[in-house]
């Protein structure tokens, strides 16, 4: 008998199978995909890397020979700022990885796997009831069979699939404006010494400053590409989504510098209104993990660091609960996690309003204040000692922004 069934082999369903899995418990991963495949998010923060150590799957990552991530580097005209992750206040890893994600997340699959979770890949889920003792998931497979699984729980990790959300009626409107994304995979060409390949670069438009565009190098020589804006900021370019992103490129000077040899290396991409939100985070033998449940905006890499944090605190919280403990799904699992969203929503909020590019590119920083919002861009929003993680942190870096446009 299925003890815990997880939809979706994305990060946040194979860390949560690991965890459960090296539990002992039999745990079903039922993926609506065949891996690899593509998507983006392909840029990890710190704590993602101390995650996936906590789940004994940081040595297969290693293997792979991902680029290594040391920090993030943004650029606003001829300015230019970075983090490096070993400067933070949090304890924890202070290196990560900037990954293609069709082979990283097989690789998290497998090690699931590997722990002794079942993955089925093509297994698509067409109904869940949790009215009942147990929950019951009926799904269809590749070949047009139907199943019908009674775990004792459910994980769900559909990411932007979102299937729980859709079929219990979960899915609420989120309070960020209705953004895009244009993106692409390119060779860079780009001539060494010019790039720093060992941070993700976030460029500002240098007119409209809530456009912005991401540059991730990976370790073969290309590079994740992403230009993003308001919906009404994208439909000045005209053209194909070819054009219309080298048209957004080429808008960033210093970006069309470095990418003038550049050329893409796969389709270019579109996401609109990526933005989502729900009414809760668990309910009677279920709960949501990262995109399934939230998502906010791609300028932090915030994805998939909430992905691997809720799937942890989901396998800590339905351990304690199988083995007779009492456990509060809202205290032990979905406030916990919101501390660290909130975070990262004060973050998101603050570089739209421009007030946390002023903290960012301020001349004359305290070298104390810099670790700790190094601290949040590394991920380790869950710290409770940092005072710019929490409830107060949209308060308190308004506060910050205003002391460096007044120096």
């Amino acid at each position: 008998m299925t003890d815990v069934l997880i939809i979706g082999a994305g990060p946040s369903g194979a860390v949560s199978a690991s965890f459960l899995a090296q539990k002992g418990y039999d745990v079903l991963v039922l993926e609506r995909q065949q891996f690899p495949r593509f998507s983006i998010g392909e840029s990890l923060l710190a704590n993602s890397a101390q995650i996936l150590h906590e789940a004994g799957m940081l040595d297969a990552v290693m293997q792979c020979n991902f680029q290594f991530k040391n920090g993030a580097a943004f650029v606003y005209g001829d300015r230019y700022t970075d983090f490096n992750f070993v400067d933070k206040v949090t304890e924890g890893s202070p290196f990560t990885f900037q990954v293609p994600r069709a082979e990283f997340d097989q690789v998290l699959a497998n090690e699931a796997a590997r722990y002794g979770a079942k993955v089925r890949y093509e297994v698509e889920i067409t109904g869940v009831d949790v009215s009942g003792e147990r929950p019951v998931v009926t799904c269809k497979n590749i070949d047009g069979s139907s199943e019908t699984h009674r775990p004792r729980f459910v994980l769900d990790g559909s990411g932007f699939g979102r299937t729980l959300p859709r079929l219990l009626d979960l899915e609420k409107p989120s309070s960020f404006p209705t953004r895009a994304a244009l993106f692409c995979h390119v060779k860079d060409n780009i001539v060494s010494g010019e790039f720093d390949r060992q941070k993700i670069r976030i460029g500002t438009n240098p007119t409209d400053r809530d456009i912005w565009s991401w540059l991730i190098p990976f370790s073969n020589g290309n590079c994740s590409l992403g230009i993003v804006a308001t919906k009404e900021q994208h439909a000045r370019y005209k053209g194909t989504n070819e054009e219309r992103l080298w048209a957004m490129v080429a808008a960033e000077p210093t970006l069309r510098q470095l990418l003038s040899k550049a050329h893409s290396v796969r389709p270019v991409g579109e996401i609109v209104g990526y933005s989502a939100n729900v009414k809760t985070l668990h309910g009677p033998g279920f709960a949501l993990l990262g995109n399934a449940a939230e998502f906010l905006d791609p300028v932090f890499s915030s994805g998939v660091t909430i992905a691997l944090y809720s799937a942890k605190l989901a396998a800590q919280t339905l351990d304690r609960q199988f083995r007779g403990e009492t456990v509060n799904w809202k205290t032990d699992f979905a406030e916990p996690l919101l501390f660290g969203v909130e975070t990262f929503r004060a973050f998101v909020s603050g570089w739209y309003d421009q007030s946390l590019q002023d903290v960012i590119f301020a001349n004359n920083k305290d070298p104390k204040i810099h670790r700790m919002i190094c601290s949040v861009l590394a991920g380790y929003v869950w710290d409770p000692t940092n005072p710019y993680n929490g409830p107060q942190s949209s308060r308190r870096l308004h506060a910050l922004a205003q002391t460096c446009r007044n120096r």
